[in-house]
């Protein structure tokens, strides 16, 4: 197992190493739009609607931009860039002329795009708490939820890439799956407020399953009531990995 994990670590290292080169417009990048909703949709809507569950708005906000940004994080990362590194650069092809396989690379790749999402969710929980968003230091917690977050969603993004033969299939993915996700997921308004069916067909998506549990964490409350919720999107990164190792195999070396 030792063994396993080293191969996996060396991936992760790789892709590490790689992104450090441009570490500074990434994290711009993936710290400019969450913020920009956090302020224009926390202040400037937040003025109107007052409280929300018992707390302001943009404390109610925060923790949707949370989970959205860590999902994100992992998501973008996990279609075009490492679609790119299998692709277009044949990066994937020179690992495997090492003494790796698929699933060392996929593996690897996942923990990547969870390290990703947990950089992303640092950045906001620390701009979160500057602002006095974030009441206590239990909303740390936060911090193992956002890396499963990205278990979850850099391995469905890797799914998704499993498939693609171009960019642009990327965008089906993005407009049918993710946007209606963030739409229904209690991320802006109570999940609650939703009709039943639709209340239904969401439930059964990640992304709300992690918004229940980081919402009472930025609030300084550790509900253990609520970490069921984490089985969801944990099934899903199993599911979605064992998968996309299949698919790959099939894609790369058949």
């Amino acid at each position: 197992m030792a063994d396993t994990v080293r191969r996996w670590l060396a991936v992760w290292r790789r892709n590490a190493l790689a992104w450090r080169k441009s570490a500074r417009t990434a994290l711009l990048a993936g710290f400019a739009e969450p913020l920009f909703y956090l302020f224009a949709l926390g202040y400037g809507l937040g003025s109107f609607v007052g409280q929300v569950q018992g707390v302001s708005y943009i404390g109610f906000l925060t923790a949707g931009i949370l989970s959205t940004s860590a999902m994100n994080a992992a998501t973008f990362e996990g279609l075009y860039l490492a679609y790119t590194r299998m692709e277009v650069l044949k990066t994937w092809d020179a690992i495997l002329a090492a003494p790796l396989g698929i699933a060392d690379i996929v593996a690897g790749e996942v923990l990547w795009l969870a390290t990703k999402s947990l950089i992303s969710g640092t950045l906001i929980l620390m701009v979160a708490a500057g602002m006095g968003l974030v009441v206590d230091w239990q909303a740390l917690a936060v911090l193992p939820v956002v890396f499963i977050t990205g278990l979850c969603f850099g391995a469905l993004a890797l799914l998704v890439t499993s498939f693609a033969r171009s960019y642009d299939f990327f965008v089906y993915y993005i407009t049918l799956v993710i946007t209606p996700m963030i739409l229904l997921s209690g991320v802006f308004f109570p999940f609650s407020t939703l009709p039943e069916p639709v209340r239904f067909g969401a439930a059964l998506l990640p992304l709300q399953h992690v918004v229940e549990v980081i919402r009472p964490l930025v609030g300084g409350r550790i509900e253990l009531g609520q970490l069921w919720h984490l089985l969801v999107p944990v099934a899903y990164a199993f599911g979605a990995t064992s998968f996309a190792i299949w698919r790959f195999r099939r894609r790369l070396l058949c």
